[in-house]
C-alpha cells in the first residue's frame, strides 16, 4: 500500500489536478462575472442569457482574444467540457419531477415527436440542398458537409467533436472544426434569436400564462418545504448531486453494455456503438433513478429546485466554455459555407417552429415549440433556457412532454444513431438519394403530426367542460 501511494501521486498527476482546478476556478469566476453583468443590465428581459455574456468575456481573454490572458492549455481543458456538462444536464433532467402518466401525454408527446422529426430530418434536407445547389457547384465542398447542420444544431459541441474521426475517415478532415464552429453559431443563434422569439411571443399573447419571469432565487425558496426540514442545505445539495451522479453512472454502464453488444455484432453496427456519446443514455439513468425513488417512497430526496439549479449551472458553464473556445480564425476562413449552412438551418427551424408547431401541438404550443427550437438549434440546455424565459412559473406541460420525447428520440438523433449513420449513408448512397430519403421522412412525420392533432381536436369538445 505504501508503495502504491507514490505511484498514484506522481508530479504529472498533481500537475494535471492543479490545471483542472485552475480551469474550473477561472471558468466559475468568469460565469459569476457574466451573471453579475447580466443581472445589472437586465439582459434576460431582452432574451440574452447571462452565460452568453460570460462566454464573451472568456472569448475576450482567450489566447486568440483582444486581451490574451488565459493559457492555451486551459482552453483545451474547457474544450472538453461541453460533452461532460451536457451529460450532467440530462442526468438531472427527470429527477426533480414526478414521472408523467404516459396515457395522458400520448397526444402532446406525439405532436412533440412529429415536430422534432420534421426539424431534425429537415436539417438534412436543407443541408443537402444547400450543398447540392450552392456549395458544391461554387466551392467544390465535400458532400458530407450536408450533415453539419444536424450534427451541430441538434447535437451541439459534444456531437460535433465526437463525429470528427468519422468525417476524417470519409475524406472530410475539416469536419470536426467546422462542426464545432457551426455548433457555436447554433448556440448563439438559439439563445439570441430564440430570446427575440420569446419576446415577440409575449407581445403577441402566444404564451400560455403571461407574466414577468421570476428571479431564480424565488425558485429556490420552496426547497425547505419539499426537502426534509432536519437536513441542512449543504446536505440537500450533496444528496441531489449524488443522485444526478448515479443517473450519469447508469448511463455510462448502459453505454458500455451497448458497446459490448454492438462490438459482438461487428461491422457498421459496431462503429455506430463506438460513436454514441453517453448523454442520451443519461436520460434513461435519470428516469430510472426517479422511478426507483418513487417506488421506495424516497422521492423527497430529489429536490426539484436543486435539480433545476444543477441543470442550470451545468448549462451555463457549457455555454460559457463553448463560447469562449470559439475559433475565430476558422470562422474567418470558412465564413461562406458556414453562413450558407447556418442561415439555411436557422430559417428552417424558425419556419417549422412558427408555422407547423401551432398546428401539431396543443394549447401550450409556444412553450413546447420554443423549447424544441432551442434543442434543434443549439443544445437541450438552450431549449430549457428559452422555456424558463417563456414559462418561468412552469404553467405548461412542455418539460414532461419534451423529456419523454428526448427519451424516445435522443438515442437516434442529436448525436445518436442517425447522426452517426448519416455521413456513412451520404458516402454510400450519394447525397441526392440521402436528401430525398430525408425529405420523405419529413413529409411522413409532418403529415402524421397534422393527423394526430386533427384527431385530438375532434375529441376536445366533449371534454372541454369537466
Amino acid at each position: 500500500m505504501n508503495d502504491l501511494l507514490p505511484a498514484l501521486w506522481t508530479p504529472e498527476r498533481l500537475l494535471g489536478l492543479a490545471w483542472l482546478a485552475l480551469a474550473g476556478s477561472v471558468l466559475t469566476l468568469i460565469l459569476a462575472a457574466g451573471r453579475r453583468i447580466g443581472r445589472r443590465l437586465n439582459l434576460r428581459l431582452w432574451g440574452v442569457p447571462e452565460a452568453l455574456v460570460a462566454g464573451l468575456i472568456g472569448l475576450l481573454v482567450a489566447p486568440s482574444g483582444a486581451l490574451p490572458l488565459l493559457p492555451p492549455h486551459l482552453m483545451e481543458l474547457w474544450g472538453e467540457l461541453p460533452l461532460v456538462l451536457l451529460t450532467l444536464v440530462f442526468g438531472s433532467l427527470m429527477l426533480g419531477k414526478p414521472l408523467p402518466q404516459l396515457g395522458g401525454l400520448w397526444r402532446p408527446v406525439g405532436g412533440q415527436v412529429s415536430l422534432a422529426l420534421v426539424l431534425a430530418f429537415g436539417q438534412y434536407v436543407v443541408g443537402g440542398l444547400a450543398v447540392l445547389l450552392v456549395l458544391q457547384p461554387w466551392l467544390g465542398v465535400s458532400p458530407v458537409m450536408a450533415c453539419l447542420i444536424e450534427v451541430a444544431y441538434e447535437g451541439g459541441h459534444g456531437s460535433a467533436a465526437a463525429m470528427g474521426p468519422s468525417y476524417a475517415a470519409l475524406g472530410f478532415p475539416g469536419g470536426q472544426d467546422l462542426g464545432l464552429a457551426m455548433a457555436t453559431v447554433g448556440l448563439l443563434s438559439s439563445t439570441l434569436v430564440g430570446g427575440v422569439v420569446v419576446v415577440i411571443g409575449r407581445q403577441r399573447g402566444w404564451l400560455l400564462a403571461q407574466g414577468t419571469p421570476t428571479p431564480s432565487t424565488a425558485a429556490v425558496q420552496p426547497t425547505a418545504a419539499s426537502a426534509a426540514p432536519e437536513r441542512p442545505a449543504w446536505a440537500d445539495w450533496a444528496v441531489n448531486l449524488a443522485l444526478a451522479g448515479c443517473a450519469v453512472l447508469i448511463g455510462v454502464v448502459l453505454l458500455q453494455l451497448l458497446r459490448l453488444g454492438t462490438d459482438a455484432i461487428g461491422g457498421g453496427v459496431a462503429e455506430v456503438g463506438r460513436a454514441l456519446p453517453v448523454f442520451p443514455l443519461a436520460i434513461i439513468g435519470s428516469l430510472l433513478m426517479r422511478w426507483l425513488l418513487e417506488r421506495t417512497g424516497r422521492s423527497h430526496w430529489a429536490s426539484a429546485p436543486i435539480q433545476s439549479e444543477i441543470g442550470t449551472l451545468s448549462a451555463d458553464l457549457l455555454i460559457t466554455s463553448a463560447t469562449a473556445c470559439l475559433n475565430l480564425a476558422l470562422l474567418a476562413a470558412d465564413w461562406l459555407p458556414l453562413t450558407v449552412l447556418a442561415v439555411a438551418g436557422l430559417t428552417w427551424n424558425l419556419a417549422v417552429t412558427l408555422l407547423l408547431a401551432p398546428r401539431v401541438l396543443p394549447a401550450d404550443w409556444f412553450e413546447r415549440a420554443v423549447l424544441e427550437f432551442g434543442q434543434a438549434t443549439g443544445v437541450a440546455a438552450s431549449g430549457l433556457l428559452l422555456l424558463r424565459m417563456a414559462d418561468p412559473d412552469d404553467h405548461s406541460a412542455a418539460l414532461p412532454a419534451f423529456s419523454l420525447k428526448q427519451l424516445l428520440l435522443q438515442p437516434f438523433l442529436a448525436g445518436g444513431v442517425v447522426t452517426v449513420v448519416a455521413p456513412l449513408a451520404v458516402a454510400s448512397w450519394g447525397l441526392p438519394t440521402w436528401t430525398a430519403f430525408c425529405l420523405g421522412l419529413v413529409l411522413f412525420a409532418g403529415g402524421a403530426g397534422l393527423l394526430l392533432a386533427q384527431a385530438g381536436r375532434n375529441t376536445e369538445p366533449s371534454a372541454a367542460h369537466p
